[in-house]
């Protein structure tokens, strides 16, 4: 088998391209809660930490020069981004959660099960006999 078709067999596997669907998804819903975070979320708890925009929270580690930038510690940015993380793994904590539940109530009850094979009922009826027999 060649390479190009063991790769072709590997990709069009339902397996990768539902990874590939989930990875698309998972990036243009990450897009969003930034946004949300950043318009609706931040705005508000800078406000009432003192009017503080978190994406400009930083330390100088060294001061401007001739012809050089100053060099930052932007933690500010890294808070921002943890509490994005923090929202998008609890978005995604409770979509699972519902898709548990529904996966749990669809669950059809578990069916009796079946009979046993006839030379076994054969060997039962057999022992019934001689228990009715020897008393």
């Amino acid at each position: 088998m060649s390479i190009l078709s063991e790769f072709k067999a590997f990709a069009m596997r339902g397996n990768v391209v539902d990874l590939a669907v989930g990875v698309v998804i998972g990036a243009a819903f990450g897009k969003i809660v930034s946004a949300l975070v950043d318009g609706l979320i931040m705005p508000p708890i800078g406000l009432l930490i003192g009017g503080v925009n978190f994406s400009d929270l930083a330390i100088t580690l060294q001061a401007a020069a001739e012809g050089q930038d100053e060099v930052l510690l932007r933690y500010g940015a890294f808070l921002q981004t943890v509490l994005d993380f923090a929202i998008i793994a609890f978005a995604i904590f409770m979509v699972i959660k519902v898709m548990n539940r529904m996966q749990r109530k669809q669950e059809p009850a578990p069916a009796a099960p079946p009979p046993p094979p006839e030379d076994v009922e054969l060997l039962r009826e057999i022992r019934d006999l001689l228990k009715s027999q020897q008393r």
